[in-house]
């Protein structure tokens, strides 16, 4: 991935919304510094430079816009995205007057992920991207560099999530891939055969891809998915 290795700053002080923030992006091969303040942000911030930092606006401390400006003043190439509540036109001009972005809770995960992603495509220096050829299966193809699909010529938008698992099935093409190995290559889930979110899944790439040619994706029951 054109991020891997890129290190997010999380700033948020509520817990939970914390712990799943950390958690996608870690499963989406980001490094992850979590903080639940300006002052506990401040801290990390000078040990390791952050190359994006999440920040909630409303901390205990102080305003997360605050120590965004104080984080770009310090590192300049670090990219800064908020997270808040507030949606007013006014609050969100003012945002990114000095961020790059600005999510408005409550939000979706995959999509905070695609944001930062794209985000470090526009800040990060080009030579630190990689180009790498596409990934293709018949009239399908997946590019590698901008995650972008295809198939027979039209643009099919895929969450990072969707995007991961049809990459793992066309990286695998010709055998059924199990669906313990889905669970863990896409999802870094252990011992969780019952889950359904394979499932889940497969049926989002269905729908979206299904309508633009013959069906692709096969079912082997009891046993998994795979591109034969």
């Amino acid at each position: 991935m054109d991020h891997e290795g890129a290190t997010v700053l999380v700033v948020e002080d509520e817990p939970s919304i914390a712990d799943v923030l950390t958690i996608a992006l870690r499963h989406h091969r980001f490094e992850v510094m979590a903080a639940g303040s300006v002052r506990q942000a401040q801290r990390l911030s000078e040990r390791t430079r952050p190359d994006v930092a999440l920040l909630d606006v409303m901390l205990p401390d102080g305003d997360g816009r605050v120590l965004g400006r104080e984080l770009r003043d310090r590192h300049p190439q670090t990219a800064v995205v908020f997270v808040t509540a507030r949606d007013a036109p006014a609050e969100i001009v003012g945002a990114l007057g000095f961020g790059d972005d600005y999510i408005t809770k409550p939000f979706n995960v995959d999509e905070v992920v695609a944001r930062i992603t794209a985000v470090l495509r526009r800040t990060r220096p080009a030579d630190v991207l990689p180009v790498r050829p596409p990934l293709r299966y018949g009239d399908l193809e997946l590019d590698e560099t901008t995650y972008a699909v295809r198939r027979a010529g039209h643009t099919v938008q895929l969450t990072p999530t969707e995007y991961a698992l049809l990459r793992f099935l066309v990286r695998n093409e010709g055998r059924v891939v199990p669906k313990e190995q889905l669970l863990r290559h896409v999802w870094r889930y252990e011992h969780q055969a019952e889950s359904t979110v394979v499932e889940t899944y497969i049926s989002y790439l269905r729908r979206k891809l299904d309508p633009l040619g013959p069906p692709l994706i096969t079912t082997r029951r009891g046993v998994g998915y795979g591109l034969v």
